[in-house]
């Protein structure tokens, strides 16, 4: 059972993943998926970067499902009205349940803004965190390199999510991720110790990537992200 946030970084989760059986990786960990959502340039592919090679740091199988990536590919049919972002999350969330069947740890960056799209994703996917990038609409205007935001107030750009298409943010979400008081390093390192506190990692994990930084192959094992 969830349970509702009551701070920018702790929320009680779902059962424990780790088994009694190897489940595909090492240490008896199995696959679960992480499912970063937010507005657009709340910095969730950012994060993303940070946390994938702090997982592969550990030995464990990550991989980074980017949405806009995964747009230009699986996705290319797709528009921007609701019906396509809902069947676009749901591409995702059927790519991300494969590979958490198989052991790895799919993280998801995609701004997922209806709630149906993400409470139908964790129940296809299973094992999930989903953690909420929590980043003002200002700051993340502020953020926009591809200036949408601008474009969408100047009615360049329609159905943008948080202008005029709206964003459901998460009721329940395992973590929560204030980006206006934590780097993107900060933040991985936040969700990193939420897994382990949740159970979803063993406890160690954090002094094992710890450790391992300061090793003579710390650099080779970080550059997989």
């Amino acid at each position: 059972m969830r349970h509702p946030t009551h701070s920018a970084t702790a929320i009680s989760g779902a059962r424990s993943p780790l088994g009694t059986r190897d489940g595909g990786m090492e240490r008896g960990i199995h696959g679960f998926c992480i499912w970063l959502t937010g507005l657009p340039s709340a910095g969730k592919t950012t994060i993303a970067h940070e946390l994938s090679p702090r997982l592969r740091t550990l030995g464990l199988h990550a991989e980074l499902l980017d949405g806009d990536e995964i747009r230009k590919g699986l996705s290319a049919d797709l528009g921007f009205d609701r019906k396509s972002r809902e069947t676009h999350a749901g591409r995702v969330a059927f790519v991300a349940k494969l590979l958490a069947r198989n052991g790895a740890i799919p993280i998801v960056a995609l701004i997922s803004p209806y709630r149906s799209s993400r409470a139908k994703a964790r129940a296809e996917i299973g094992r999930f965190v989903e953690v909420y990038v929590n980043t003002p609409i200002g700051v993340c205007e502020e953020r926009d390199v591809k200036g949408l935001y601008k474009r969408a107030r100047a009615g360049e750009v329609k159905e943008m999510t948080g202008v005029d298409d709206p964003y459901e943010s998460p009721e329940f979400p395992e973590i929560v991720v204030e980006t206006v008081r934590l780097s993107p390093a900060e933040s991985a390192d936040l969700i990193l110790s939420e897994l382990v506190r949740q159970g979803w990692l063993p406890r160690g994990s954090e002094e094992t990537r710890a450790s391992s930084r300061t090793g003579p192959d710390s650099a080779s094992a970080l550059s997989g992200g």
